[in-house]
């Protein structure tokens, strides 16, 4: 992440941020000291303004010209919209506890914490106010211009602590709800710590009131201890008029394991960038996903996977579906550092074009400092296999439904190395539900 001064005047939506930043300042948690730290981050946004095209990490994003105007700053949720919203659960099978964020605000009534023994949740405002250096602590020492905003202007969101040793019996899902009537912006800052041997499933996930053009700066900070065991999926099923920018920082001590998986069906810019350094020897990561982009829509995955240490590996599988003309990239990024001998690294992206208007363009890299390492990277794009098609198609399968079963599998397969099959296969009922709307488009 390179960040470059600023030599143009203020867009529109800048000069809004700006104006919302000066309205919100005081009011926003956290004392003096927070109110510092948010002084410092909104000047490192000042200094750059909104990521563009000329700024590598953006170059697929031009947010200053893609971000028209800055929304308000989002209020409570209205109670009759937010129910809508929570309804429209796209795992809705899952048992799972339940961290209820809606229009960036921990809900403790509307959350459900059974069955989570070792697992503590507090609002990330108490937390602001009196131990504020619990947050930020993996992110805010960075030169990224949203997540410098994020932190300027986070609203709340939560702080969960998982005990060592502990093993809870139910998936812990945070959910994020954007509901109103008026289009708003919501800035969450989420902060969870797993203890050593710990074992932990998470799920994040973000929705939103239909046709509401929103905008979402979310950010999350995972800080796994030594030798623990953690599970996350993400599944971002926003509005279609949403415009969603989520940054994931984590960092994973000696011996710990971390599966991550993300579902991204939604938004009409969506943007997730993660930050992942292994700080340990020993360390084992995943991260893998589907994304399914169709209409106008525009998605970007971008990843750094930092080796610090030696003898650690990691897996990354990425794919994408695009229909109509929908627009998406993939940044990815492995760092062998020189200490981090015995490294074992592979990265993929695949892309599927499902007419001749989409776009996606693919950029892994690799930045090697050591000298006994294993790593390698590729990225293909491509349409349906017209042999597999024409096989099913013999078969007296009709051609929608054998195009259907061919995504699907094609999707299905970044989810696979989640190995936790309940969570699975709610996963995959997102792309069961994305293939059906795909479907009944003229």
């Amino acid at each position: 992440m390179t960040a470059e001064t600023r030599t143009i005047q203020r867009t529109r939506a800048e000069e809004g941020i700006a104006a919302l930043y000066a309205a919100a300042r005081s009011e926003l948690p956290g004392g003096d000291a927070m109110r510092a730290r948010r002084d410092a981050a909104f000047a490192r946004f000042e200094h750059t303004g909104l990521p563009h095209r000329r700024v590598e990490a953006w170059k697929y994003t031009d947010l200053r010209t893609l971000m028209r105007s800055a929304a308000p700053l989002a209020g409570p949720a209205p109670a009759e919209l937010l129910a809508v919203v929570a309804e429209a659960d796209p795992i809705a099978a899952l048992d799972r506890a339940q961290i209820v964020i809606a229009n960036g605000v921990f809900e403790a009534e509307l959350s459900d914490l059974q069955g989570i023994e070792g697992v503590t949740v507090e609002p990330l405002p108490h937390v602001l106010a009196t131990s504020p250096a619990r947050v930020g602590a993996l992110s805010d020492d960075g030169d990224d211009a949203m997540m410098a905003l994020n932190t300027a202007l986070m609203q709340g969101g939560a702080v969960v602590t998982v005990a060592a040793q502990a093993t809870p019996a139910r998936p812990i899902e945070i959910v994020y709800l954007t509901a109103g009537p008026e289009p708003m912006s919501v800035y969450t800052r989420t902060v969870v710590v797993v203890g050593e041997g710990a074992t932990v499933r998470f799920v994040e996930s973000h929705r939103g009131s239909a046709g509401l053009a929103y905008q979402v700066n979310a950010l999350t900070e995972l800080d796994v201890g030594p030798y623990a065991d953690v599970t996350w999926a993400r599944v971002q099923t926003e509005s279609e008029t949403a415009q969603h920018v989520s940054s994931f920082v984590t960092r994973i001590g000696e011996g710990a394991r971390l599966e991550h998986v993300a579902v991204n069906a939604g938004g009409a810019l969506a943007r997730w960038q993660g930050f992942v350094t292994i700080a340990g020897t020993g360390v084992h990561t995943g991260f893998s996903g589907a994304t399914m982009l169709s209409g106008a829509e525009h998605g970007d995955t971008t990843l750094v996977m930092t080796h610090g240490e030696p003898r650690g590996v990691s897996r990354e599988m990425f794919k994408a579906a695009v229909d109509n003309q929908a627009t998406g990239a993939f940044q990815g990024r492995i760092v062998v550092l020189q200490g981090a001998q015995k490294t074992d690294a592979k990265m993929m992206a695949k892309a599927l074009l499902l007419t001749d208007a989409g776009e996606f363009a693919s950029k892994p890299e690799l930045e090697i400092f050591a000298d006994d390492v294993q790593c390698g990277h590729g990225a293909t794009s491509g349409q349906i296999n017209a042999t597999e098609l024409f096989y099913l198609m013999a078969r007296g399968i009709p051609r929608p439904a054998a195009e259907q079963l061919l995504i699907e599998a094609f999707l299905g397969e970044a989810l696979d190395a989640i190995g936790d099959g309940a969570v699975a296969t709610g996963l995959r009922g997102v792309i069961t539900a994305w293939l059906a709307r795909r479907s009944t488009r003229p």
